[in-house]
Parts: C-alpha cells; sequence; structure tokens
C-alpha cells in the first residue's frame, strides 16, 4: 500500500512525523510532501498568485512553498510516479471539530485527495492547558492512531467522502474509546478578536480563536471529545442543500 503524508502546520511540525509514524505501521511505502511553512486557518485555498516551489529533502520527501492543497496537489501531479492508496493529514496541532473544519487545511488536504478519488483521512490532536505544557501533546494521536485507521481501510467510502478523526486531550490510558459522530457547530458570534499596537503606533488584529464557546449537541464531534471519547466524523464534499431546491426554484417559476 502506497501512503501520502501531509499536513497544514508545516513540514517541520511534530505531528508530521507521529502520522509518518502511525503510516510506517501499514506500509514501507511512505510519501511526504507538506507545506514548507504553517498553512493553519488556510482552508481549501490554492496558490495562484505567486510561483509554488518544491524542495525535496529525502528521498519521498518534499516540501512546498504553498498550502496543504497545493501539497497534495504537487504530491498527485509532480512528485509520485503512481497515486497513493491512502492520504493522511495530520496529526494537526489543536482541534478541528465542528465548523472549524471549514477553515482547517489539515481537512482541505484531504478534501483535495478526495476529489481526486483516493481514500483520505484527517487526523488531529485537541490539546488541553495539561497536555501542552507536559510536552506529551501527541501521545494519544500516536497510541491510537493505526487502531483507528486499520478498521478504515477497507470500509467502504462513498466518491467524494472523507474521515475527519480527533483525539480528545487525556493520556493515551485515559481514552473510553471511539465514536462515530455527526459534525457540531461552534457559536463563532462568541469568538474574539485581539487588538493591539505595532511598534509604529499602527494598529493590528489578531483572531482569537479560543474564546469561541459551543455547547455540544448529542451524537456530535465536540460532545465525542469532552467525553473523553475519540471523534471520527464521514465528511461530504456536496454542499447542496436538498431540502431548499424546490423552494428557491419556485421563487423563480414562470
Amino acid at each position: 500500500m502506497r501512503i501520502l503524508v501531509t499536513n497544514d502546520d508545516g513540514y517541520h511540525a511534530p505531528g508530521l512525523e507521529v502520522l509518518e509514524a502511525i503510516a510506517a505501521e501499514f506500509s514501507d511505502d511512505v510519501w511526504v510532501c507538506a507545506p514548507s511553512e504553517e498553512q493553519s486557518g488556510a482552508g481549501h485555498s490554492l496558490t495562484l498568485n505567486r510561483p509554488v516551489r518544491l524542495q525535496q529533502f529525502g528521498e519521498r520527501r518534499f516540501a512546498v512553498t504553498g498550502t496543504p492543497t497545493d501539497s497534495v496537489m504537487m504530491a498527485l501531479r509532480e512528485v509520485m510516479d503512481s497515486p497513493p492508496d491512502l492520504i493522511l493529514s495530520g496529526v494537526n496541532r489543536g482541534a478541528n471539530l465542528g465548523d472549524d473544519i471549514t477553515y482547517s487545511g489539515t481537512v482541505s488536504a484531504a478534501i483535495e485527495g478526495a476529489l481526486a478519488g483516493i481514500r483520505s483521512i484527517a487526523l488531529s490532536q485537541v490539546y488541553s492547558a495539561e497536555t501542552r505544557s507536559s510536552g506529551a501533546e501527541f501521545a494519544t494521536a500516536r497510541e491510537w492512531g493505526a487502531k483507528v485507521i486499520g478498521p478504515l481501510l477497507d470500509a467502504p467510502f462513498d466518491p467524494r467522502t472523507l474521515v475527519n478523526i480527533n483525539f480528545p486531550p487525556r493520556a493515551p490510558d485515559a481514552v473510553k474509546g471511539i465514536r462515530v459522530v455527526r459534525q457540531g457547530f461552534h457559536d463563532y458570534s462568541r469568538g474574539s478578536i485581539v487588538e493591539g499596537k505595532d511598534p509604529r503606533g499602527h494598529r493590528y488584529f489578531w483572531f482569537g480563536l479560543y474564546a469561541i464557546e459551543h455547547t455540544p449537541d448529542h451524537g456530535t464531534d465536540l460532545e465525542a471529545i469532552d467525553d473523553g471519547y475519540i471523534a471520527v466524523t464521514p465528511l461530504q464534499l456536496d454542499l447542496t442543500h436538498y431540502a431548499s431546491i424546490d423552494a428557491i426554484a419556485g421563487r423563480f417559476a414562470d
């Protein structure tokens, strides 16, 4: 099995090393093609206003001066001599839960893989102040990664679908299990924008992600993480709201 590994935290991110180790449990044919710099929040964006450069660090190891989407496209069209059987994106440092996935470069790399007809999985490690200070941020992802991916390798994936995995911010032996759940939703009306001034006195703004609040609905990825479970969420790329088609079409009827 040939596996492509990518991320949005950048080629030198520790989560990418963790994901490589997980991938190596399934195959010795593992390729890496990731952004050269952090691209968190890049979403499913392409680099269109400047050239993209490709740097090789070793056999089957590449970095791209672009977004996660750029990285997957470059891997599939320029780097690899044949397509991978599986694309793994992550392990992201931080959650990709609820509607965060619309901003996520981690999930978007998997989206690009799904668009290419390749089985694609995004992985993220939720963390807390405690796990961050302990230096063991990715311990749960490392311990549980292969256990979650394994059953998905021969599971049926419909066209233009992918799977999003989030690991809870707790020690590996404290994880309660795995839940397959739907996407939840945050209350972004409560998000914060932090204002400051640079050394020249000019104002700048920084988006404060950690003030966003949510009340987990039952059966969602947000609830699963809060309850100490690994959240596995199948996602689809068809954003059509079919229930509205007839009602909106009626507005344009002759």
